[in-house]
């Protein structure tokens, strides 16, 4: 392998490259972390250390490293249709054939069923897409003023215009006047942050999704055009609801003739040890966004399944939809998602994540509660998140000022682990083909962050 100057590519990091979500001012003091090369569930950087990626890439090298199919894929078809654009009535193979295999893999629940794929190369176009169609749909219906989209506090669907005003991240709207109009949001179903003193869990998840019917009166359900949410949030921190919450949601959305958008742009594709997880959590959705996992992450894809619901009063009654992208359907993409499908299926991933490998994190997840520093710690098919408590009786949290979190992801770093912090919930999402020796691996490099964590918070008083 060629030797990296990493000072030199350092150097022009900085000075040419701004990256997403960083601050520029910090990484030219501290130097980016120069990845090399990757393998399995194992990345290298140029001064040689190997990190066990826990975060496989972000949220979506699901089938791991180095797959050597995946790359053969993309080569097979750039030296036989490297690109042409799906406008002006126009198609290619792969783009086709993937639309009939994910719709193929879409379960259907009761009279909701996906017949179409609307191809981007995103989860954050996508989620503008959902846009366009979701008011669109309500303009040929006659229904003009149904304009509002509904999200949650802290949940995450990218970062555009329109995406990021979805999502209910107060940093990303502080920065560019967003929310846009006609977007609102509720709270989030974390049940260790909102949960009251004698509440279950089931009954808490019934009270916040209540939150939504709140907000539908508010407005006006004549104003309200859709919800949107991840069936698990992501990026807020791996906020899994109970049981109860996404059934309640249903009903109500159901009684109001809402839409409903299931983002799955991380939940799809075996992560939550299904295809797509909107089944297993009593969603029936009218339009379900993926991206991420569907290649694995080696190129850009993405996209929104469309039920028919939607589809019927698109094709149906409105003639030209006015919306699209450069890259929609693009070929080589579509021929390593292709690949990719049959690869996961090839080696049962989707099962493996749901009936050996994703249990068998749930059992050594569980074993973190008793570090001294977690409060709690739950898992979901191979996502997991804990959060750091400065009292674990009392689950008494640390000052944010303090960025626990990030002194624990320093921690991580320096000791062969990517982990996230997302404030004082650690969380993880590693690729599905991860064995149990690599499990077990990955949990003791977590447990010694931990402690040196919780050593810093002893020396640093912050437990006091």
């Amino acid at each position: 392998m060629t030797t990296i100057d990493t000072a030199q590519i350092q150097a022009l990091d900085s000075a040419h490259f701004i990256h997403p979500f960083t601050d520029h001012g910090e990484l030219a003091t501290r130097g980016s972390r120069v990845m090399t090369h990757a393998e399995g569930v194992y990345v290298w950087d140029s001064e040689g250390r190997k990190l066990l990626d826990a975060m496989s890439g972000l949220w979506c090298v699901n089938a791991g490293y180095a797959r050597k199919e995946l790359a053969d894929a993309a080569y097979r078809q750039m030296m036989t249709l490297p690109y042409y654009n799906s406008f002006f009535q126009t198609t290619n193979v792969p783009a086709v054939q993937l639309a009939s295999k994910l719709v193929s893999l879409a379960p259907k629940v009761a009279e909701r069923s996906f017949e179409h794929v609307f191809y981007s190369s995103s989860g954050s176009e996508s989620n503008d897409t959902n846009v366009r169609m979701v008011r669109r749909y309500w303009d040929l219906l006659g229904q003009p003023q149904r304009k509002v989209i509904i999200g949650r506090i802290n949940g995450y669907h990218g970062s555009t215009m329109a995406s990021a005003s979805l999502g209910g991240m107060s940093g990303m709207h502080a920065q560019g006047d967003l929310p846009i109009p006609n977007i609102t949001h509720i709270g989030q179903p974390y049940f260790f942050e909102n949960g009251l003193s004698g509440e279950t869990e089931a009954q808490f998840g019934i009270r916040a999704a209540g939150w939504l019917e709140t907000k539908i009166l508010e407005l006006g359900a004549d104003k309200v055009a859709a919800f949107i949410g991840e069936p698990v949030q992501g990026a807020g921190g791996v906020i899994i609801p109970p049981s109860t919450y996404w059934p309640e949601i249903q009903r109500i959305v159901d009684k109001y003739g809402i839409l409903l958008i299931s983002d799955e742009v991380i939940c799809a594709f075996g992560r939550l040890g299904a295809w797509f997880a909107y089944a297993q959590f009593g969603m029936k959705p009218d339009l379900v966004t993926f991206a991420k996992g569907v290649t694995s992450g080696y190129i850009p894809l993405g996209g929104v399944l469309v039920g028919n619901r939607v589809a019927k009063v698109l094709i149906e009654q409105g003639g030209e939809f006015n919306h699209g992208y450069t890259y929609s359907g693009h070929p080589v993409a579509c021929a390593v998602a292709l690949a990719n499908l049959e690869l996961m299926e090839r080696e049962q991933l989707v099962q493996r994540v749901h009936d050996d490998i994703g249990p068998y994190l749930a059992q050594c997840f569980a074993e973190l509660k008793q570090h001294p520093l977690v409060g709690d710690a739950q898992t979901c098919g191979l996502v997991a998140g804990l959060v750091l408590v400065k009292n674990q009786a009392t689950k008494e949290c640390f000052a944010e000022e303090l960025g626990v979190g990030m002194v624990c992801r320093a921690h991580c770093f320096g000791n062969g682990l990517i982990m996230r912090a997302v404030g004082d919930r650690m969380i993880i999402a590693p690729p599905l083909v991860m064995t149990h020796a690599q499990i077990d691996e990955m949990m003791a490099l977590i447990v010694k962050c931990l402690d040196l964590t919780y050593a810093d918070a002893g020396k640093n008083g912050w437990l006091a």
